[in-house]
């Protein structure tokens, strides 16, 4: 089991990161660079990234590495969630208060861009936006760097290592014990899962709440935040595949895209039902 911790602030939240032995200066140095790169590339809250850019002025920029991979999956989350899960879902997050100053004043409902791949192109080495549009990764962007910061951490360092950020996790080696947190109660847990060599994400929508009844899970097709489920958690190979999912989860079309994926998960309902997958491994406290 890992014995050594860091914490540190990234992206805009709480970081862990448990390994055998303690990290070297240098290490952690790169790690905070690595995270402050991706920051840069894909923040909507920093004035200065590449996808604030593109939202305030039509044109193309050096594609980041992710690219590809994160616009590529977010394909697939489109079609299988019938458009709610939307790339640019940016500035309807913004209208409803979720914005780069987080005012959490709602100026009101508006539909992402449906056909958003006219809008966005990834090709060529380029990230492009055809008019200027709001690009916002977080469906799996924090499961992507987890990715990132645990592929790093294995290449400088030997042995057991489990990258937490914030709840979206990733362990290699020796198994972790995780609750899944009850999203009406954080001192209690809705089950337990044992992960190794694998990521587990949630999201729930008690996180980041605000207004009368707003959330950071809205569908891209109305604007209007989710109602149906509470919570939702998936456990991937990749942190990425599992952030996805856990966001796919909150509407219909998650579980069968899970299926395609291999991503087992558990979700809850807002009326407290619990389904789960066929193949789910953990313990659940019905």
């Amino acid at each position: 089991m890992p014995e050594a911790s860091w914490s540190f602030d990234a992206i805009g939240t709480r970081w862990q990161i448990d390994t055998a032995t303690p990290l070297e200066q240098a290490v952690r140095d790169e790690i905070a660079e690595l995270a402050d790169d991706f920051d840069r590339e894909w923040s909507r809250f920093r004035a200065d990234s590449l996808v604030s850019q593109l939202g305030r002025e039509a044109g193309a920029v050096p594609a980041p590495v992710d690219a590809d991979a994160m616009l590529d999956a977010y394909v697939e989350l489109a079609t299988a969630t019938d458009g709610a899960v939307n790339p640019l879902v940016g500035e309807t997050l913004a209208r409803r208060g979720y914005d780069a100053s987080y005012s959490f004043v709602d100026r009101g409902a508006r539909p992402a861009p449906e056909a958003w791949q006219d809008v966005v192109g990834w090709d060529g080495g380029r990230l492009s936006v055809s008019e200027p549009a709001l690009i916002d990764v977080g469906a799996l962007g924090k499961g992507r760097l987890v990715d990132k910061m645990l592929t790093l951490v294995r290449s400088l360092v030997e042995g057991d290592a489990v990258v937490d950020g914030s709840g979206d996790l990733a362990a290699v080696g020796a198994p972790v014990r995780v609750a899944l947190e009850h999203p009406y109660d954080a001192r209690r847990a809705v089950g337990v899962v044992e992960l190794r060599d694998a990521a587990l994400c949630g999201s729930a929508v008690n996180r980041r709440a605000w207004g009368e009844g707003l959330h950071h899970v809205l569908d891209a097709r109305t604007g209007q935040p989710v109602r149906q489920i509470a919570a939702t958690w998936a456990l991937a190979p990749t942190g990425m595949a599992a952030d996805a999912i856990a966001t796919a989860l909150f509407f219909d079309g998650g579980p069968a895209l899970a299926h395609d994926w291999g991503v087992e998960w558990v979700r809850m309902t807002t009326d407290g039902r619990a389904e789960w997958s066929p193949r789910w491994d953990g313990e659940l406290f019905l």
